[in-house]
């Protein structure tokens, strides 16, 4: 058996098991197709590990097998990237079917297999710890003096204000004045902006700048628009103060003029970008093991792996012309080799 998450994974919807399964393969590969269906879930399917357990073939024997079964529709070898953030890693997989399956069904079940791979990790179905505690939730509050049932269905009568016992030759009690309302506390004014507080602190920082109260209520629409373009309050002091002349009559006209000419551009706000879905399983070929998504690796197979095959088994015989031409050239060959 291979590790946890690797090995081999049997397909849903296929036919019971009868004599005639792989009857139509050869010998060699209905012999190993016979041994890997038995295997069970998980049972680790690399060529090393097949040739320990069948002694009739070796590795290279085993490793063409399993490429005619890819080819036949029996199996697909495919690589699942497993765990979520800095723990993903990728696991090696081989999906088997024992009724043999096209191109089409292949890669609708595996495209239905890598949705389910990339939606897994966003679930946190995982259990709590064993030490945490189970959420119960607090039992309602009882009254100290539960009411009975004939109190549920009254209505709740206001009680009568106590006075406490007066002599009869008392005289009346003589009414309270009332009490005198408290002043309202003064209203907070509003805290100031940060371009107010810019614009204020310009005079702190260079005396040729000193601004008065109502010099800041006047710059600061302007200097709001500033920090609007997303622009620091640094960047807009350095703005406001590089460069200045040796005397400053007027300080509120340059503030005011350097606002309206060096104001900044407005930047367009840039969208981020959906972020493609990474792919979470690949088809391995099953000759080369180049990995790729299974609209490309048709019958389990990359592009150069597939041709080959093709055109492997459509081998015509050579042209004679070239044949000659090939004796004769190594003919040419032998006779510059020896020695004068």
């Amino acid at each position: 058996m291979a590790k946890p998450g690797y090995g081999k994974r049997t397909v849903p919807g296929q036919q019971p098991r009868t004599r005639d399964d792989f009857a139509l393969l050869p010998t060699r590969e209905r012999y190993i197709a016979g041994f890997v269906d038995h295997l069970p879930d998980g049972a680790e399917m690399s060529v090393k590990q097949l040739a320990k357990q069948l002694p009739l073939y070796g590795q290279q024997a085993i490793g063409t097998a399993l490429k005619a079964l890819s080819i036949a529709g029996h199996l697909r070898r495919v690589r699942c990237s497993v765990g979520a953030g800095d723990e993903t890693r990728w696991v090696f997989r081989t999906f088997w079917s024992r009724t043999a399956r096209d191109n089409e069904w292949w890669n609708t079940y595996l495209a239905t297999e890598n949705a389910t791979q990339t939606a897994a990790p966003a679930q946190d179905t995982a259990p709590p710890p064993p030490w945490v505690p189970a959420e119960e939730p607090p039992p309602p509050a009882q009254p100290e003096n539960p009411p009975t049932a004939e109190q549920d269905f009254a209505p709740t009568a206001v009680p009568q204000q106590r006075t406490p016992p007066q002599a009869r030759d008392a005289e009346p009690a003589q009414p309270t004045q009332a009490p005198t309302a408290e002043p309202a506390p003064p209203i907070r004014e509003a805290a100031p902006s940060p371009a107010y507080l810019t614009l204020a602190r310009l005079g702190r920082n260079d005396h040729r700048l000193a601004l008065s109260a109502d010099d800041c209520t006047t710059l600061e629409p302007l200097a709001t628009q500033w920090l609007d373009r997303g622009v620091t309050t640094d960047y807009l002091t350095n703005a406001l103060t590089a460069g200045l002349p040796t005397q400053v009559d007027s300080p509120i006209g340059l503030i005011r003029r350097r606002l309206i000419d060096k104001l900044p551009p407005q930047l367009p706000t840039t969208t981020p970008n959906t972020p493609t879905p990474t792919r979470r399983l690949l088809v391995e070929c099953t000759d080369c093991g180049r990995p790729g998504p299974p609209e490309a690796l048709p019958d389990g197979l990359c592009r150069p792996c597939h041709q080959t095959h093709t055109t492997g088994s459509n081998t015509t015989s050579p042209d004679p012309t070239q044949i000659t031409a090939v004796k004769t050239h190594m003919a040419n060959l032998r006779t510059l080799l020896k020695p004068v």
